[in-house]
């Protein structure tokens, strides 16, 4: 008994070494964030008790979004430290890290043994039980409190899995009753394995509990300078980085998680099966993934280790994917892992054909890329765009459509270079850092690509790189805008390995440390002197989006940098004005005459008025049954199955291709079945034929 009281001495004793050591490397850390911003960031901010405030609600929040975990006796415990996190931050000191560490895994394990006593009993879906607003929005004052409201989550999650089933929604009431109790022990188990599943990531992490807190602990104070400031663990980079290698058969994304629960796609590996495809974008949830012959594997609320695991279960299978976009609307996507195509004349960038009263090209841009280790400066995306280009006016277009919707951006240089393409020499954009002097990016190119009539389609997701290349075709009168205003996102940022004595001149792809941290180092101005910053690029013409249901661009975001004007580029010579005037009225009827838009319209105003308020969640089937049929009314549109005014065909050198590779060819005929039902694609085409009569 002495000999098992000794080990467990000496295992407690070198646990607590561990979490002071960990909790002393955070501190550390915390205090280098917060210099290197001072350092480089374009607006920096002082460490005081707003920062303070900020920080302890922060990390709370990270750490127990749903405020499941920590009840009001942990938040008493932790209030001393509420306005002195900034002397805490500045001094090095651990001594709110460490309490915080030692409860939430105190908490953890707790939560974990009631989620098991909870899931030995049955859920009643019948009974009037309700997540009150106010149990939403407040901690659990003690275990009892706490205990509850888990079981009462646990129940939301099991009923908002079984309105998955499609077969359940057919059912009349009686049939749904019976079909919910013979189904009632899966939803329960599968409920119990999501939520100890999430826990016991934390609980088993590398580094385990103190390392976890204190990266939350990071994360939380870089991004209280800007929304796009951020820390990075190194262990993270390393898995960014493993995700889009290319020694192996590859999808072509990669994983973050989201801000709630689940994975979402980080970004697209050009020529990839996934960016290929057309149909994905940075920022997509991953709600399911099915390989050939298999059933569905829901990963709604796995984390990105679980769903890696179940990517790399194949190499060579077909995998059906299913993303819900940002938007709410779902697309189910086939594709097969694929080695990285290397030779040059294989384009990254898709383009078609619409034919119909005028033909018309389009090309797609899902995202920026470039390839920093070429030893040419030709082998980015505005370089396959141009290629493509050139192949569609073998086709004898009449006009010209790019489609930058949902692209997050860059690589900056890449958007001057595809702004190039369509304009003469000039600048393009203006850059400022924390330095009093502006710089102007130029396209050093003389003449042009296309020169013929252009429309660019955007949305509130098109963002960075995609709103300096639409606005600069804006102010030079270059191209038609067409979609909603765009994200508003006018900052660029440097990822800088984390070292006070680093310089930006320094060869920083050499240096390699334990942490990192993406800065926020400069905004980007127009060449008229205005900034799509918070505003975003608003086109000439505007059509609804799904996104004012629920508006997430810049402006909504906590610290998001306030915009203003600097003095327009002297050397800055518009071209002359489109003729536009008539286009939005046009855009009008053809929105007014649409069934999409007119459902599209209907949602908007209903999501609108029900984020208003805050309402309690019932937990009974009939009801749950009522508000899914209610909602469900007024959902985004998913197609618009009205008749297009035109076909769509591939390019020559396409059709080529897609003889030799059946592959390409399904994915090309799902591509094509996508646009024909695309309300806003219908638009962009009638528009530019009105511009060239």
């Amino acid at each position: 008994m002495k000999k098992v009281l000794c080990i467990i001495v000496i295992a407690l004793s070198y646990y607590c070494t561990y979490a002071q050591t960990t909790a002393g490397k955070t501190a550390k850390n915390a205090f280098i964030i917060t210099r290197m911003a001072e350092k480089f960031h374009i607006q920096p901010k002082p460490l005081n008790d707003s920062f303070s405030a900020y920080l302890f609600n922060a990390v709370l929040l990270h750490l127990d979004e749903e405020r499941m975990f920590f009840t009001t006796e942990d938040i008493t415990a932790f209030l001393p430290s509420r306005l002195t996190l900034d002397q805490e931050v500045l001094q090095q000191k651990t001594t709110f890290l460490e309490l915080l560490a030692a409860r939430y895994e105190a908490r953890l394990e707790q939560a974990d043994t009631m989620i098991a006593g909870i899931c030995k009993q049955p859920f009643n879906f019948s009974m009037n039980e309700k997540i009150t607003v106010a149990e939403n929005t407040s901690y659990p004052a003690n275990a009892i409190a706490m205990r509850s409201k888990l079981g009462k989550v646990m129940k939301a999650s099991a009923l908002a899995e079984l309105l998955q089933h499609k077969e359940f929604l057919s059912l009349t009431s009686l049939q749904q009753k019976k079909y919910t109790d013979s189904i009632e022990p899966f939803l329960r188990h599968k409920v119990q394995s999501l939520f100890q599943r999430s826990i016991h990531t934390i609980l088993q992490s590398p580094g385990g509990v103190p390392l976890y807190t204190g990266n939350e602990y990071c994360k939380a104070i870089a991004l209280y300078y800007d929304p796009h400031t951020e820390y990075f663990p190194a262990t993270e980079k390393e898995e960014f980085d493993s995700e889009l290698g290319a020694d192996r058969l590859v999808f072509g994304f990669g994983l973050k998680e989201d801000d709630k629960e689940g994975v979402r796609i980080r970004e697209l590996r050009p020529g990839s099966p996934a960016y290929k495809s057309g149909q994905l974008n940075a920022g997509d949830k991953i709600e399911s993934i099915q390989w050939a012959d298999r059933q569905p594997v829901d990963v709604t609320s796995a984390g990105i280790e679980e769903v890696s695991k179940i990517l790399s279960e194949s190499n060579h299978e077909e995998a059906t994917i299913t993303v819900k976009k940002e938007d709410g609307t779902t697309r189910q996507v086939k594709m097969v892992k694929e080695k990285m195509e290397t030779e040059e004349d294989v384009s990254k960038v898709k383009s078609f054909v619409l034919k119909g009263s005028k033909s018309i090209g389009y090309i797609s841009l899902p995202a920026f890329y470039t390839d920093y280790q070429a030893n040419s400066d030709v082998k980015g995306c505005a370089n396959d765009v141009a290629k493509e280009i050139i192949k569609l006016k073998k086709e004898n277009i009449d006009g010209l459509i790019l489609d930058i919707r949902y692209n997050g951006g860059g690589s900056m240089q890449e958007a001057v270079e595809l702004a190039g393409i369509f304009i003469d020499a000039g600048p393009v954009e203006m850059i400022k850092d924390k330095s009093v002097k502006v710089a102007t990016l130029k396209d050093m190119n003389r003449g042009t690509i296309y020169d013929g009539p252009l429309l660019l389609m955007i949305n509130g997701y098109s963002a960075s790189a995609s709103e300096m290349v639409a606005g600069t075709l804006q102010d030079y009168n270059r191209a038609i805008i067409m979609g909603s205003p765009s994200y508003g996102k006018a900052t660029a940022q440097i990822v800088l390995p984390l070292d006070t004595t680093i310089s930006l001149n320094n060869h920083l792809e050499n240096i390699h440390a334990d942490s990192y941290i993406k800065i926020t180092v400069s905004q980007l101005y127009r060449i008229s002197g205005k900034t799509a910053q918070f505003t975003g690029v608003v086109p000439d013409v505007i059509l609804p989006d799904a996104l004012d249901a629920d508006p997430k661009r810049e402006a909504d975001a906590r610290f998001a940098l306030q915009p203003n004007t600097i003095d327009a580029n002297k050397y800055y010579q518009p071209l002359p004005l489109l003729p536009i005037s008539n286009l939005q009225a046009e855009a009008t009827k053809d929105v007014q005459a649409s069934a999409y838009f007119h459902k599209l319209n209907k949602y908007i105003a209903t999501s609108k008025q029900e984020t208003k308020q805050q309402t309690d969640i019932s937990l009974k089937l009939a009801d749950i049954v009522e508000k899914y049929n209610s909602a469900h009314k007024e959902s985004v549109p998913e197609e618009d199955t009205a008749v297009s005014a035109f076909v769509i065909y591939n390019n020559s050198f396409e059709k080529q291709r897609l003889q030799a590779d059946s592959r390409l060819t399904s994915m090309n005929a799902a591509w094509k079945d996508y646009m024909q039902k695309d309300a806003y694609l219908k638009i962009a085409y009638n528009l530019l034929v009105m511009m060239h009569n």
